[in-house]
């Protein structure tokens, strides 16, 4: 199977899923519990989980499906996997919770410990984000579709830098990281993957994520940007990768437009 033979299936199915989320966003009826992690997690999050992994299922009855809403399997298992499918059916749960809007669907398809595919579905403005390794990024917008590049910035230390935030964290603790804090115009917004993608299409010219991430939360988002012309790299400026270890919980990283920037300057120490 070739990446780009399922990837209008694969947006298909991120697309139901975003519809089924919308239509219990906007009618307000959801239950919330909160999980043995101490995250909250909404009938939302378990309807869209219940029609992705059903029909990836059905697409690639070969390909195993990790979602975060049915991640307990140990690393023993999860090691033989050569090629695996990515979900986090509702990344975003506190922003949906809060009535804010930036939340969203993602479906990540990787092979030995890299995504290959990354498809990121937005339900409260119907615009998608994918990516296939080696053949780019795009956004789509209804019938519209554009190929998308990160904002490739030029010399050794921008004057200012678009700093993707969320409106849930204090914005100082992850200032404090850049040596020149002054220097930075904040963009606020909601969701891990949404930043990301902000930062993709050239909106944005880094995201720093300070605190717990699943996998499920950057495997798509790291295709998208890297597709972009950018990176996602922890916070020591390694490679992120995945299914390598019993935990599945990342460690805090950055995503960042120009690749060829001197983060290790850029960043404190």
């Amino acid at each position: 199977m070739k990446p780009e033979d399922v990837i209008e299936q694969v947006i298909d199915i991120a697309t139901e899923a975003g519809q089924k989320i919308r239509d219990i966003y906007l009618k307000g009826n959801f239950k919330r519990e909160i999980k043995s992690d101490n995250t909250p997690v909404t009938s939302a999050d378990l309807a869209a989980h219940d029609i992705i992994c059903r029909q990836l299922a059905e697409l690639t009855p070969d390909i195993p499906i990790l979602s975060e809403e049915a991640a307990d399997i140990p690393l023993s298992v999860r090691e033989k996997w050569k090629r695996y499918w990515l979900v986090d059916p509702l990344d975003g749960t506190g922003e949906f919770i809060a009535g804010s809007g930036d939340f969203s669907v993602i479906i990540a398809l990787v092979e030995h410990n890299r995504p290959i595919i990354g498809v990121v579905y937005v339900p409260m403005t119907k615009v998608c984000y994918y990516a296939i390794a080696g053949l780019g990024a795009y956004k789509r917008d209804g019938k519209n579709e554009i190929r998308i590049t990160s904002k490739q910035l030029t010399g050794d230390e921008p004057e200012n830098l678009r700093l993707a935030v969320s409106r849930r964290q204090d914005p100082q603790s992850v200032l404090k990281l850049l040596n020149k804090p002054n220097h930075c115009e904040l963009v606020v917004m909601g969701g891990a993957a949404l930043k990301s993608c902000l930062v993709a299409e050239g909106r944005a010219d880094c995201y720093v994520r300070l605190g717990p991430t699943g996998e499920w939360d950057t495997g798509a988002a790291q295709i998208i940007i890297e597709e972009a012309g950018g990176a996602l790299i922890d916070i020591n400026l390694q490679p992120m990768t995945y299914n390598e270890r019993e935990t599945l919980e990342n460690p805090n990283f950055i995503v960042v437009g120009s690749a060829n920037l001197p983060w290790d300057i850029l960043l404190t120490n």
